[in-house]
């Protein structure tokens, strides 16, 4: 897996913190620095972490499953793709928010918005990467664009979010075709 298609996928996998930060900076009105670093730091931290998890628990099974391993990151990528384009058509409105945001509703936050990151790491076993750096990039990444779009929330609040998820679902169902092609192909 290449730099570019590490760096796509955390594109890809920070799209739910993005969109979650730029609700709240919609939304909040107190504490806009705080907020906002409170938000990019747990979302950033929760896409670090759970590629991690992900492939940890990957290689205790992996034996078993080095002969499908092409297969089981092709369906997990387009799960994922699937997943984050579905919640995309489904999503709800959040409340106007003028207070700090909890620890509580941050670890919530972190957690919900990098399952799909939990998931990536079990496909990134079976790719050649170092798990460490891939999941550097992810969590740089998703730190960087959360406080993105918290501020741009307020110079552009009608930017369609619903068709920014929609493009990170079909990245992630590309990626895993391209994981495919690569292993049927060699």
């Amino acid at each position: 897996m290449s730099f570019v298609d590490i760096f796509l996928l955390a594109m890809a996998l920070s799209v739910d913190a993005a969109v979650v930060s730029f609700s709240y900076g919609l939304l909040i009105r107190k504490n806009r620095i705080g907020n906002a670093l409170k938000i990019a730091f747990s979302t950033g931290f929760g896409q670090f972490v759970m590629p991690i998890i992900g492939w940890l628990g990957t290689s205790s099974i992996s034996a078993y499953l080095s002969h499908f391993d092409h297969w089981i990151s092709f369906l997990v990528f387009v799960l994922l793709g699937l997943n984050v384009i579905h919640e995309s058509l489904h999503q709800q409105e959040n409340e106007v928010l003028n207070k700090n945001i909890s620890f509580k509703c941050m670890l919530a936050i972190g957690v919900a918005t990098s399952i799909d990151a939990c998931a990536a790491g079990v496909t990134l076993y079976f790719i050649n990467v170092s798990i460490l750096l891939t999941s550097g990039i992810i969590g740089i990444t998703t730190l960087i664009c959360s406080l993105s779009a918290f501020y741009l929330s307020r110079s552009f609040p009608k930017i369609p979010t619903q068709k920014i998820e929609i493009a990170s679902g079909v990245i992630l169902i590309l990626l895993g075709v391209k994981v495919l092609c690569e292993h049927l192909l060699l």
